[in-house]
């Protein structure tokens, strides 16, 4: 299902009654703990229905599901990750994007130098770092900042960098 989005994994159960501690990615918890019904979890992302879903610290939600009904239960489901449909995903500012959708992108110079292709997006404490892969040669890092990343084109499906000295090499 390729409309499905990564939120987060599972943790430890909280209570006895099968709430279980969701690891959540999201920046828009707010949006998920207000809109969101339903989940995939696990490989097979299999649906499950939301019953409740708050917020217990930043990074940390607590989930319930209509069938997980006890301790034992949520245990089971420990490190499953879990999925939302990506039309329950907080709609997206102008200058926002997914992650996956930049993967595949065509890296290019604001000259128009072919670099290669972003094959990741790494989260740091710093920010996020895009890794390009290129032919015959290491892979390049570049900090996801306005001081090198001129544009992104989803359309087109081109990553445009500004090098400096040094970024690419």
């Amino acid at each position: 299902m390729d409309d499905l989005l990564y939120i987060g994994v599972l943790g430890a159960p909280f209570g006895v009654r099968g709430q279980i501690k969701l690891h959540s990615i999201s920046s828009h918890p707010e949006h998920l703990i207000r809109h969101l019904r339903a989940v995939f979890i696990g490989p097979k992302r299999i649906p499950h229905q939301v019953t409740r879903l708050f917020m217990h610290k930043p990074g940390l939600l607590i989930i319930q599901l209509q069938s997980i009904t006890d301790r034992d239960a949520a245990a089971d489901l420990r490190g499953a990750e879990v999925y939302i449909a990506a039309t329950d995903a907080a709609p997206l500012a102008a200058d926002e994007f997914f992650y996956h959708d930049l993967i595949g992108l065509t890296a290019v110079t604001d000259t128009g130098d072919a670099i290669g292709e972003v094959r990741d997006i790494l989260e740091t404490g710093a920010g996020e770092i895009a890794v390009i892969a290129r032919q015959g040669r290491a892979e390049a890092l570049v900090p996801m900042v306005r001081d090198f990343i001129v544009a992104i084109d989803l359309v087109e499906r081109r990553l445009v960098i500004r090098p400096i000295a040094g970024l690419l090499d």
